[in-house]
């Protein structure tokens, strides 16, 4: 396998700016780190969702780097992506391998997933820097799912190597975090399950049109969502874009004001100095942590000064809703639902 260990390239991770946590290097622990939904159990009768249906194999999927013929059901699943595991659960599949993103959660699995993955326990890959593709080809995987590792084509072709190997769609500005329902429906094509994957996309798709119809005291609004707490002096905050998708399909609207902070194609960067810039928000939305994320962001005199946050506008996640709205995917966007929209009712009542 020498020939494997000697093309593990580096992960291109500084792209991966969902989390400050996100927007610099994950080895550095996620201090840094995207620029840029529950499926019930079938009727009695029926067969549950747990593998790929062999008839509609094989399969050819269409991604940055070309196609990918499926030739037969997939039976051993590696995940070399941050979040794609979510969708293979969310259609009844479990992963033999999944990879760490950040959180040390079971199985790299978070709480919203969990019941999905019953007693099963895949393997999980650490790659904060480059895939470890002898340990990967160990695991004899008949299918390699990469729509979030921001493959490049030179780690592709030494994974395709090993196993079929689907990449991101290649249609979006970064590799990192394409839109959920473009991540869900090439898994799903992948593991044979494309109907059901359009079904998950369409179901969570209306859940956010009838949330936002029956609150009409969102729309229009205008909110950020900000990282927390403060970083090298600075908010980080997210433009409006596919980090805020899940506000603005919601109704709400980012205030164009953070566009100025904009930092290299990322995040706003705004210094704290100048944190009255976030008055442009009715609502701000703090993904902090921990506790200690909290009482950082209170230490900057202005931040108590801020029109949301005197006013009782100004919501804090949280780890695990924190965890949802980064993963950004088809079975944490239904959590996002449960846990935030109840804490926007409060700050925007009807």
């Amino acid at each position: 396998m020498s020939d494997l260990a000697s093309s593990a390239h580096s992960r291109p991770v500084a792209r991966v700016s969902r989390r400050l946590l996100l927007g610099g290097s994950l080895s550095a622990a996620l201090v840094a780190g995207l620029a840029a939904c529950n499926s019930s159990a079938a009727p009695a009768g029926e067969e549950q969702p747990s593998a790929p249906a062999a008839a509609v194999f094989p399969v050819t999927v269409t991604h940055k780097y070309g196609d990918t013929v499926v030739p037969t059901a997939p039976e051993r699943i590696v995940v070399v992506g941050f979040t794609e595991q979510d969708i293979l659960l969310a259609l009844g599949i479990t992963p033999v391998a999944t990879t760490e993103w950040y959180g040390d959660q079971p199985y790299a699995v978070w709480p919203w997933a969990t019941s999905k993955l019953g007693e099963a326990k895949p393997e999980v890959i650490r790659a904060p820097d480059k895939l470890p593709l002898e340990k990967i080809a160990a695991l004899t995987p008949d299918l390699i799912i990469g729509t979030n590792a921001g493959l490049s084509k030179e780690v592709y072709d030494s994974l395709s190597k090993i196993a079929p190997t689907i990449a991101n769609s290649g249609k979006y500005d970064s590799d990192w975090f394409e839109p959920w329902p473009v991540q869900t429906l090439l898994v799903g094509k992948a593991v044979g399950k494309e109907a059901e994957a359009q079904q998950l996309v369409d179901e969570l798709t209306k859940r956010f049109a009838d949330t936002a119809a029956s609150h009409q005291q969102f729309a229009g609004v205008p909110a950020i969502f900000l990282q927390s707490p403060y970083y090298e002096g600075h908010a980080i905050a997210y433009q409006d874009g596919l980090s805020t998708d899940f506000l603005t399909d919601l109704g709400f609207v980012i205030p164009k004001e953070l566009d100025a902070y904009e930092r290299d194609g990322e995040q706003a960067f705004i210094p704290v100095e100048k944190l009255d810039v976030l008055n442009a928000g009715d609502v701000l939305i703090w993904a902090t942590e921990n506790d200690k994320s909290e009482a950082e962001l209170a230490k900057n005199k202005l931040f108590g000064q801020l029109e949301a946050v005197k006013a009782g506008r100004s919501i804090y996640t949280g780890a695990e809703l924190a965890g949802a709205i980064y993963f950004a995917t088809v079975l944490s966007l239904p959590y996002v639902l449960d846990a935030l929209v109840p804490q926007l009712e409060k700050a925007l009542p009807a």
